[in-house]
């Protein structure tokens, strides 16, 4: 059972991967599920999370705007050089690969984050910073970038707002609730004993993810099947969302190397499952968590945004980017994995 155990941990994510793909027909109808699934795999990601080690860092910032200055700058310079080819959809080409930088990070990130181990606590900080600058930005930048969205700035934030906040805010005050209850318990006990989830517990939310990518890849799959495309516009939009994918995942190392925060907080890093996968410097804690913060995209709410605000074809980057970061973060485990132990 231990092998199976090792085994599995260090290839779940491939075997998510090849499972959903493999079984879309049946998967992509399981779509309603992913909610709670993200709903409790948040709960137990954020039972590790002290509130009081969440605090902002320089990296936070120069990540944001790295993020921010990417998606304008890739937009306008792809209009540009897309329109030199007339059978390409210059602009569903310019919004898709915009929405895979603008992107906020993944509500899952700080679970792959602590598995490779990074900081879940500063992770968790720069999703909640992330995901508000979203709500802030798009409603101001989308009537530039297109036209035709026909939507004021507080209809917009409030829809985004209702898409991501349930899932992030619900799960975060749940664990915190939890945490707070538990400790005046013990108070009133007389017992100075705090709150920590088991480890048996706090391994259920990379399960959990994988489950998830298993109905996500499904649903991405059954797009890509069914859905109508030019080809060529296609083609452009995968390589750019691929490109993008790895230079996210790369400033965002470099960000975190040059720029290393100063505090962590106390994570629960899996090292039962990922004994290596521990660094012990600042710098490379901060590495390993500001490359998930800047290359984990949400792409589920990119997808979404495409398809109320944008070309529906814009659609592709984000989809064709989750399946480039799933690859490669399951790829970075089976290496973790596959280190020597420390």
């Amino acid at each position: 059972m231990q092998r199976f155990l090792t085994f599995f941990n260090r290839y779940a994510l491939f075997l998510a991967i090849m499972v959903g793909a493999a079984g879309f027909p049946l998967f992509y109808k399981w779509t309603s599920a992913l909610s709670p699934l993200i709903f409790l795999m948040l709960f137990f990601t954020f039972c590790k999370v002290d509130p009081l080690d969440l605090r902002l860092h320089v990296w936070h910032g120069l990540a944001l705007l790295t993020q921010v200055v990417l998606a304008v700058g890739s937009f306008f310079l792809l209009r540009v050089l897309a329109s030199y080819w007339s059978s390409l959809n210059d602009a569903a080409v310019a919004e898709s690969v915009m929405l895979c930088f603008l992107m906020p990070t993944a509500t899952a990130a700080p679970i792959i984050a602590g598995k490779l181990g990074g900081s879940i606590q500063n992770l968790t900080m720069y999703t909640l910073v992330s995901n508000l600058a979203v709500v802030l930005i798009v409603p101001l930048f989308f009537p530039y970038v297109h036209p035709m969205a026909d939507f004021s700035f507080s209809q917009a934030a409030w829809l985004i707002l209702q898409k991501v906040g349930g899932l992030l805010v619900g799960p975060f005050a749940a664990a915190w609730a939890l945490r707070l209850s538990y400790n005046a318990w013990m108070r009133s006990k007389g017992s100075d004993k705090r709150f920590v989830l088991s480890r048996t517990w706090a391994q259920l939310p990379f399960y959990l993810w994988a489950a998830t990518i298993v109905i996500l890849m499904g649903d991405i799959v059954h797009t890509l099947v069914y859905g109508q495309y030019n080809a060529w516009s296609a083609v452009w939009i995968c390589v750019g969302a691929t490109i993008s994918c790895f230079m996210q995942f790369y400033a965002g190392r470099w960000i975190g190397f040059r720029y290393p925060a100063s505090s962590h907080g106390v994570d629960y890093q899996d090292v039962v499952i990922n004994p290596a996968a521990a660094p012990t410097t600042h710098a490379g804690i901060s590495r390993i968590t500001a490359g998930q913060a800047l290359g984990q995209k949400n792409t589920t709410l990119a997808i979404w945004m495409a398809q109320s605000y944008l070309y529906p074809l814009a659609a592709l980057g984000p989809a064709a980017y989750m399946i480039v970061q799933n690859l490669f973060n399951a790829h970075q485990l089976r290496v973790a994995a596959s280190a020597p132990a420390r």
